[in-house]
């Protein structure tokens, strides 16, 4: 039973390591006094009904918007054959791999007053003052994540579509139905769990956005808790607002949750038969699917890295490629540690699982899992105010030396962040282990950790490098965290091309930006390959 007991203790650090943030925003409410309630009156009366506003808006433009994205480029591919359709299949992954607030900055410098594009046209026709509606505004959010944002619509719809329509619209056809009334009738309904999972997911991502709410001067909560925290110096003020947004969070997790249960109705082997195969399109309806799946390519990757490409290619001299450099290697370093961790956290998790399924290791294997739902501005707030307490009461301590002066806090705040999607890559594999492998090797007497090292690690290798690779393409790519717990002098590519952009240097801009959008089409290009041979 002691052996026992002290095997759960790397577990129980990993419930803590995982769980403290959350706790210590929701804790600040116990920290209730009068001022604390003059501070959410004054809050309630100000800036807290334009942040409800502001975020309600913007979430019911993106969602609508990723949705019928999401859908119409799915359907076009998976439903119809047409001249490119392999080509669109995984070209409409790109955007997956474009940070939306790089996106951001790529479409303000081209058509601001000042960009190539509103010059050009008041050069041509003698016109004068503005020509082009201003970007930066809510709209023009709702743009951004929209085309950034619809890929996780457009996969979800795109397996439901693949693995559960075709019987059904073969049997639809055969009572007579036409193709229009299959689609709609059939195929749709069959998609809405796959539509609402994909538009949680994408909320969650428009929530817990800091980089284009702030660039856009747009007053949502992220933006708000940064506001509240940094400008302000009110930590009782940022951690409210933390909590109301780690709620909504909370909510929209449970919906994407509901909606994948609801995916799981349905058969997910495919049918033979000729409905089975996509429909021919011909003359015009070829152009209708050529629009359908090529602008949102168009928008959200191909014109952004064109944008950002023009100022690189008009003058590379004025580029920082020696502060470039150090910028790569801070990124590198802090990605490489992160994975490394994010990794040895997911095999010690899912061996355990694996090991003993018990009550304690899956409450951390679930808490592992909603850690990528909390937004990085709730996960600064959740490690500074402990660390706060911690400096108060115990100054000798050097808590807040620690925590912001070294990579200890931010890598940290990574972890919570991002071990669920070395979990996730961890357990596909193991998936793929029969179990009764372990019972052959302890016959063979290999226990314990020499199971792991000796027999299910060389099968693991590639679903650990797949895991460390998605965490350090998400960590190069992280800005919230990184802005704020980062250690002095120690700026990486998400932070120097978002201060770069503040300060209207957007062709310095342009560099790291697209650093982190070649960073981020290796997991594009992975999961592509994925999909093909899963077809």
């Amino acid at each position: 039973m002691f052996l026992r007991r002290l095997r759960d203790v790397p577990l129980v650090l990993l419930a803590v390591l995982l769980l403290l943030p959350v706790l210590s925003v929701a804790a600040s409410w116990l920290d209730w006094n009068a001022a604390s309630g003059q501070i959410l009156r004054e809050m309630a009366a100000t800036v807290l009904p334009g942040y409800v506003v502001t975020s309600v808006v913007l979430c019911l433009a993106v969602a609508v918007g990723v949705a019928v994205v999401g859908s119409a480029t799915a359907a076009a591919v998976t439903l119809f054959d047409f001249p490119g359709r392999r080509v669109f299949e995984w070209a409409l992954l790109l955007p997956l791999a474009m940070p939306a607030y790089v996106v951001a900055y790529a479409y303000t410098d081209f058509l601001q007053f000042s960009g190539p594009f509103q010059s050009w046209v008041r050069g041509q026709f003698g016109l004068q003052g503005r020509v082009f509606p201003e970007v930066r505004n809510l709209p023009g959010a709702a743009w951004v994540f929209i085309f950034t944002l619809y890929p996780y619509v457009y996969l979800l719809v795109r397996a439901a579509l693949a693995e559960r329509a075709a019987h059904l619209m073969e049997a639809a056809r055969l009572l007579g139905a036409p193709l229009a009334r299959r689609i709609g009738r059939v195929a749709f309904p069959l998609a809405r769990p796959a539509v609402a999972a994909g538009m949680a997911l994408a909320l969650m991502e428009t929530l817990a956005d800091f980089g284009v709410a702030s660039y856009f001067g747009i007053q949502t909560f992220s933006a708000g808790i940064y506001k509240a925290w940094l400008a302000m110096d009110n930590r009782i003020a940022a951690a409210q607002l933390a909590t109301m947004l780690l709620v909504v969070v909370a909510l929209l997790l449970g919906l994407e949750l509901r909606a994948q249960r609801r995916l799981r109705f349905a058969a997910g082997t495919r049918a033979g038969g000729a409905e089975a195969l996509p429909v021919p399109l011909r003359g015009g309806q070829r152009w209708v699917a050529w629009a359908v799946c090529g602008l949102p390519v168009l928008l959200g990757f191909v014109l952004p890295v064109a944008f950002m490409l023009r100022p690189l290619l008009a003058d590379w001299s004025v580029l920082p490629w020696d502060r470039f450099l150090a910028w790569s290697f801070n990124s590198l370093r802090l990605g490489a540690i992160s994975a490394a961790l994010a990794v040895a956290a997911a095999l010690l998790l899912a061996f355990q699982l694996r090991r003993s399924p018990n009550a304690l290791t899956r409450g951390v294997a679930q808490l592992a899992g909603l850690g990528y739902a909390v937004p990085g501005a709730v996960l600064v707030v959740g490690l500074l105010l402990p660390v706060g307490w911690l400096q108060r009461t115990w100054p000798q301590s050097g808590a807040g030396y620690w925590m912001t002066a070294t990579m200890l806090g931010i890598v940290w705040a990574y972890l919570v962040r991002f071990v669920s999607v070395a979990l996730q890559s961890v357990q596909s594999g193991y998936a793929r282990i029969p179990a009764s492998l372990d019972d052959s090797a302890r016959m063979l007497g290999a226990g314990g950790m020499s199971l792991l090292a000796r027999v299910h690690w060389p099968l693991l290798k590639r679903s650990a490098a797949a895991a460390g690779l998605l965490v350090f393409v998400d960590v190069m790519k992280e800005l919230p965290a990184t802005l704020v717990l980062r250690p002095f002098d120690s700026d990486t590519l998400a932070v120097v091309a978002y201060q770069l952009a503040r300060d209207e240097r957007l062709g310095e801009a342009a560099l790291p930006s697209l650093a982190l959008v070649l960073v981020g089409l290796v997991p594009v290009i992975l999961l592509s390959r994925t999909l093909r041979s899963a077809r």
